[in-house]
């Protein structure tokens, strides 16, 4: 197997995980499902949106899986993929993308991660998502 195969491979087994994970998402007002998957220390954390009432206080996926991969201890965080189960194929890009908050997390945890967002052909990275990110 080539490098490109692996990676392919690669990224279709985090989108594939990130969907699944999506299916336990909590979304009673949205209807607007997010799974992501982040590979830290070459271990697996998953995360998937939790929304209240209060939206404003909603728990995003990204920042779940992500503090998830703290929480345990990880260090390390090299891969995230993002998969948002319920935006139709016609989507625009910017409806399958992190939210600022995300991206401002992916930036201080996350700097160098390459990033996979289901329905998008093209890896990311912090800096294709947050440009001038915000940096003490």
């Amino acid at each position: 197997m080539t490098s490109a195969q692996s990676v392919a491979l690669e990224r279709e087994e985090l989108l594939t995980l990130a969907r699944a994970a999506a299916l336990q998402a909590h979304a009673p007002y949205s209807h607007f499902r997010v799974g992501a998957v982040v590979v830290a220390d070459g271990q697996l954390y998953r995360g998937v949106n939790v929304e209240i009432s209060s939206y404003g206080l909603t728990l995003c996926a990204e920042r779940a899986a992500l503090a998830a991969a703290v929480s345990a201890g990880a260090r390390r965080i090299t891969h995230v993929a993002v998969a948002c189960i319920d935006a139709p194929p016609s989507a625009p890009v910017s409806a399958r993308t992190p939210c600022g908050a995300c991206r401002q997390w992916l930036a201080d945890l996350a700097p160098q991660a390459i990033i996979y967002i289901d329905g998008l052909e093209e890896s990311l990275t912090v800096k294709d998502l947050l440009p001038y990110a915000f940096a003490l």
